[in-house]
């Protein structure tokens, strides 16, 4: 690939000398290519070949790419228009996720609004129509959820508004049809589906939940890709996991597709609407199936073993794929044989494979997923804790965990009880006792790792961001006998604080999940709120936190360190100029530092970072 910024050689010889881990992070990565419907060889892809994550736009035909985004903090949002003229992408302030479409030519050109008329908010899903249509989706504090209709040349037209959360699905092929996940029954974690033409009216409405008193979810997947075509592809959970099914809004027709595989099953639509690519997750690992709807046919497509992050059928049958393995660093595949992108300079070392840990616990098997370092154990050892909840770690390629195993520490990453991966049961067991319930996992999974000789009891690190980091807090203030250093990266600290300033729809989440507001059950979020056991910590604990976080947002961060510092008890914060994450590499190498040379620090493993570790 090729971008406006370029590498020159003594830069690339300076890289020589860089530890395994920080090349990691430097080595250029794309993601997986979008391509336009009826442009197929106009493809937009990701990539950080500049140091900061920005959109790409490719000419397969002519072999051009060329860098369309350029802002300080990354962009990451993007779409083609079907006809691949134009490239849509969110802009945002220094990553606060509260912003605007914006749209350039794929060619090049400057920059204009995309939805005149619409004024910034949180992005609640986007589908653009053959004609120019574009259906967006919004979400704001003041208003709930709104879906408006956008035509070329015409003010945007609001078809859909409700308190709750809600967002755009899909648009059928034709423009006919818009399909809507909403959770107006007020459970966040299970969505209903309605069915509207573009005025808004209501042609058909799908809801597993009963009206909110079964925990059952729907998911859009997408309609057929076929003029006239009503058919939409729908994931539910009926079978206790979710899968896919073939639902037809106009005549009530539903079709469940005899896909007899172990674990969650996702699906698309080849391009003609004549097969399905079935994406199929088991225990921490995914591999892709073709499906036929007309036969039953079901039949493999090969992938190495590892993960499939993304994969897309192109029209010429084949499929592109974007893999890896904790191993082997991502590239993107095809079926064909060949590598689809190859970006050029400093390719990424590997790193240590995992292996499977299944821990009895009391909700049941925990699955955890491990990498040791080179040596005999006991390790200093890292449990990293992945965020979400609705997530789970997978056998995928992670430039921090590497890092640890790079400086002599085992990692063990748990797929606690609140998992995706593992059915509807583990995933919806953490409501109520929030946070309280996946920490006995963790517990059960850390009482293996010290009793089987991997980890050594006095040098435990509870490590996470997001959701991992709200858990290491909480961890390490009701269990603080067991961890020796806490590292939490942009977590809730305090969560009535965190539910006041969020973003409306994490506000559903959290009604969800606990059942009602702070005023409405105080006594279930005092219990999960890491702030009500402050005073318990005795580990150091370093914090990093964006100051635009939308979703753990700064002040119940502030009110935390406020508590410790009321003390004096050790620790350090990192602020930064961003949001829930960053998309700029020397960020992300910095805090990675930051935590390495904290936890060295407190366990009595020096301070010197970077220049110890394999290969180095």
């Amino acid at each position: 690939m090729t971008t406006d910024k370029t590498t020159t050689g003594p830069a690339h010889d300076a890289s020589a000398a860089l530890p395994d881990w920080e090349k990691r992070f430097r080595a250029p990565r794309v993601g997986l290519p979008d391509w336009a419907l009826e442009a197929p060889d106009r493809s937009l892809f990701v990539s950080n070949a500049t140091g900061t994550f920005e959109l790409y736009a490719w000419d397969r035909a002519s072999g051009t790419q060329r860098q369309a985004t350029d802002r300080p903090n990354g962009t990451t949002s993007g779409t083609l228009t079907p006809d691949g003229a134009w490239i849509w992408w969110f802009s945002d302030t220094d990553g606060d996720e509260f912003g605007v479409w914006m749209r350039q030519p794929f060619e090049g050109g400057p920059d204009e609004p995309a939805t005149p008329g619409l004024e910034p908010s949180y992005s609640a899903g986007l589908a653009l129509g053959r004609d120019g249509t574009a259906v967006v989706g919004r979400s704001t504090d003041e208003e709930g959820s709104t879906i408006h209709v956008v035509r070329p040349g015409e003010p945007p037209v609001e078809i859909y508004r409700h308190r709750e959360s809600a967002g755009v699905g899909d648009l059928s092929h034709d423009g006919t049809l818009i399909a809507i996940e909403h959770t107006e029954h007020g459970d966040a974690m299970h969505s209903a589906i309605r069915v509207v033409r573009p005025d808004g009216s209501v042609v058909a409405e799908l809801d597993d939940t009963n009206g909110g008193t079964e925990e059952l979810g729907l998911s859009v997947m997408g309609f057929a890709p076929v003029n006239g075509d009503a058919r939409l592809l729908v994931g539910h959970q009926r079978r206790g996991r979710w899968e896919p099914m073939i639902w037809d809004p106009l005549t009530g027709e539903e079709t469940p597709l005899s896909i007899d595989l172990p674990g969650d099953v996702g699906a698309d639509w080849y391009p003609d609407g004549s097969a399905l690519l079935v994406e199929h997750e088991y225990q921490a690992r995914s591999e892709l199936w073709r499906y036929e709807p007309a036969t039953g046919a079901l039949s493999r497509v090969e992938t190495p073993s590892g993960t499939v992050s993304g994969a897309t059928a192109r029209p010429d049958g084949t499929v592109e794929f974007l893999w890896s393995s904790a191993a082997q660093p991502p590239e993107v595949r095809s079926t064909s044989g060949a590598v689809v992108l190859d970006p050029p300079g400093m390719k990424a070392p590997g790193s240590v494979p995992v292996t499977d840990a299944w821990v009895e616990g009391p909700g049941g098997r925990v699955h955890a997923l491990v990498q040791r370092p080179e040596g005999e154990g006991p390790f200093p050892t890292v449990f990293d804790i992945h965020g979400g909840p609705t997530w789970h770690d997978s056998d995928a390629f992670a430039s921090a965990p590497a890092a640890w195993v790079d400086h002599g520490f085992a990692v063990v990453r748990v797929n606690y009880r609140g998992s995706t991966g593992y059915g509807r049961e583990w995933t919806d067991a953490l409501k109520h006792r929030v946070g309280l319930i996946e920490l006995e996992d963790i517990a059960a999974v850390r009482e293996w790792a010290v009793s089987s000789g991997l980890a050594d009891p006095e040098r435990l690190v509870l490590s996470g961001g997001s959701w991992g980091g709200y858990l290491t807090l909480l961890g390490l203030g009701t269990q603080p006998d067991a961890w020796a250093v806490g590292l939490a990266a942009v977590p809730v600290a305090d969560y009535v604080t965190a539910y006041h300033d969020e973003m409306e729809a994490l506000k559903a989440m959290d009604r969800t999940l606990l059942g009602g507001t702070p005023e409405e059950v105080p006594e279930r979020f005092e219990a999960s709120s890491p702030l009500t056991y402050v005073d318990a910590v005795r580990a150091p604990v370093y914090i990093s936190a964006g100051v635009n976080d939308p979703r753990c947002p700064i002040r119940q961060v502030e009110n935390y360190v406020a508590r410790l510092e009321r003390r004096d008890h050790p620790h350090e914060v990192y602020r930064y100029d961003a949001g829930h994450g960053s998309l700029v590499i020397e960020e992300r190498i910095k805090q990675v530092r930051l935590e390495l040379a904290f936890a060295l620090r407190h366990l009595g493993m020096g301070t010197e970072v970077g220049m110890g570790g394999r290969g180095d």
